[in-house]
């Protein structure tokens, strides 16, 4: 079994990696359906449709314009996550997302830091580099 370190990942608008990211997630979910009926002792469900959602954290970068600034809210782009680095043989995760909301935060003792959350639209493809 392998194990690897958060610093081994990357996030990619399209081909380009986006700056300065300090966390990311992904999750993936599915509705049910609930298809119990009478006679049955206990409930009973069915897998529908699965959805996907995410966030980037990043410290900002303002010359980043084709990572941090093409995740403009309501704009669509496609969102590569390399878990483990992007070497050949290397899993990663793509799908096209629909960026929901950009957040720019910071304190007088620390960095400007910018968060991105984002919607998934069609299906999420875990495939090897």
């Amino acid at each position: 079994m392998a194990t690897h370190k958060g610093s081994e990942g990357t996030v990619k608008s399209g081909a380009n990696a986006i700056a300065e990211i300090r966390s990311y997630t992904i999750t993936e979910t599915a509705d049910v359906l609930e298809d119990t009926t009478m006679g049955d002792s206990s409930r009973t469900y069915l897998a529908s449709l699965k959805t996907f959602t995410g966030s980037i954290d990043c410290f900002w970068d303002e010359t980043d314009t084709n990572g941090q600034l093409a995740l403009d809210p309501g704009s669509s782009v496609t969102i590569n996550i390399y878990p483990e680095g992007s070497t050949s043989g290397d899993t990663y995760y793509t799908g096209t997302v629909l960026v929901t909301e950009k957040t720019v935060t910071a304190s007088f003792d620390g960095m400007v830091e910018a968060s991105f959350s984002f919607q998934g639209t069609g299906a999420l493809s875990e495939t090897t580099v």
